[in-house]
C-alpha cells in the first residue's frame, strides 16, 4: 500500500509545463460548464485540449440522460463557434445516453471509447489530465471497458460535498452513484473539488459581470447573458450571486494561486447520499479552500482578451 501511495502522491503533484487534457462535460446543464469550457481553451499557455466529451444529465432542462448529453453536445460546439474556434469542433465526441445499470457493466459511447483509445497512449511518468465537471458516466465506463487506463490519467474530478458537510447529496454524484462508486474504487490519481462547503464560495454577480464581461466579444456577452437569465429563471429577481462551479476544476491545473488542498484517503459514495470513510483506501489530493478573488480575476481576464 506504501509503494502505491507513494506512486500516487508523484502523479497528484501540479502538472509542470503544456499537459495534454481531455474535458469531460455537461454542457447544457448549467451556465458554470460554458465557463469551464472556454477557460479551458484559453489557458493555452498551459492546456492541450486532446478531445471534449459530452456527458449526460437530467434535470428540467432535459427529457432524459442520453437528451441532456445531446443537448450539451451541441452546446459544446456553440461556444466553440463563439470563440472562433470551429477547428476544435473535430475532438468533441458524443457521451453516454444513459447512466450505469451496475458497477460492472459500462455504457458504451463515442466518447468512452476516445478516452480509452487516448489513455493508452500516454503512462504514469507522463499522463493525460482528464477535467470531469459532470456525471462521472463516461470516465467510469472507459475505466469498466479498460482498467489499465487508471495508470495513465490524473482525474481532477467537481463531484460530491465537503467530506465535512452534512450530506453527499450533490448532483454530478446523486445522478450515477454507480459511476462514483467506479471511479473512487478504482485507484485512479484523483484530484477531488467537492461542491458545498468549498466550490460553492466561488461566486459572481451581475454587476461584476457587466464590469468584467459584458462588451468585450461575442463569449463574454452570451456568458454574461446566459448566466443573468438562468438566475432570473431560478431565483425569480431576488438579490443574488451564482455560483461558478466548473472552473475551479480547470483552474487546479493552472498554474496561480488559485486554491488550497491536501491528502485524504479515497472515500466510498454510499446510495443513500452519503459518505463512508475507510483510512487503508488509496491517497487522493482533497481541495479544501478556492482563492476566488484570485481564480476570477484570471478567469476574466482570460475571457475578455
Amino acid at each position: 500500500m506504501k509503494e502505491s501511495n507513494d506512486k500516487l502522491l508523484s502523479r497528484l503533484k501540479k502538472p509542470e509545463g503544456i499537459v495534454d487534457v481531455i474535458l469531460d462535460t455537461d454542457t447544457y446543464n448549467e451556465i458554470d460548464d460554458q465557463f469551464a469550457l472556454a477557460y479551458l481553451i484559453k489557458s493555452d499557455e498551459k492546456l492541450n485540449p486532446k478531445a471534449i466529451l459530452a456527458a449526460p444529465f437530467l434535470n428540467d432542462k432535459s427529457t432524459s440522460p442520453g437528451d441532456g448529453m445531446e443537448k450539451s453536445f451541441h452546446e459544446i460546439h456553440k461556444i466553440l463557434s463563439l470563440m472562433r474556434r470551429e477547428d476544435l469542433k473535430g475532438i468533441v465526441y458524443r457521451g453516454s445516453e444513459r447512466f450505469l445499470e451496475s458497477e460492472t457493466k459500462p455504457v458504451q459511447s463515442d466518447a468512452a471509447r476516445r478516452l480509452v483509445e487516448l489513455a493508452l497512449g500516454y503512462s504514469e511518468e507522463a499522463p493525460l489530465y482528464v477535467v470531469a465537471i459532470g456525471a462521472i458516466t463516461n470516465i467510469a465506463s472507459a475505466i469498466l471497458m479498460e482498467p489499465r487506463i487508471v495508470d495513465n490519467i490524473v482525474l481532477v474530478w467537481l463531484g460530491g460535498n465537503s467530506f465535512d458537510w452534512p450530506n453527499n447529496d450533490s448532483f454530478n454524484v446523486y445522478q450515477d452513484v454507480a459511476a462514483a462508486r467506479v471511479v473512487f474504487d478504482s485507484g485512479i490519481a484523483l484530484v477531488y473539488l467537492p461542491c458545498m462547503g468549498v466550490v460553492s464560495a466561488f461566486t459572481t454577480s451581475g454587476p461584476e459581470l457587466e464590469h468584467w464581461l459584458r462588451g468585450k466579444n461575442d463569449l463574454c456577452d452570451y456568458l454574461a447573458d446566459a448566466t443573468t437569465s438562468e438566475v432570473i429563471h431560478y431565483e425569480g429577481g431576488r438579490f443574488w450571486t451564482r455560483t461558478i462551479w466548473d472552473v475551479t476544476a480547470v483552474a487546479w491545473l493552472l498554474d496561480g494561486d488559485f486554491m488550497l488542498d491536501r491528502i485524504e484517503h479515497s472515500p466510498i459514495t454510499q446510495y443513500d447520499n452519503y459518505y463512508s470513510f475507510d483510512k487503508t483506501r488509496h491517497l487522493i489530493r482533497y481541495v479544501y479552500h478556492i482563492k476566488r478573488d484570485n481564480l476570477f480575476g484570471d478567469l476574466f481576464t482570460k475571457l475578455a482578451k
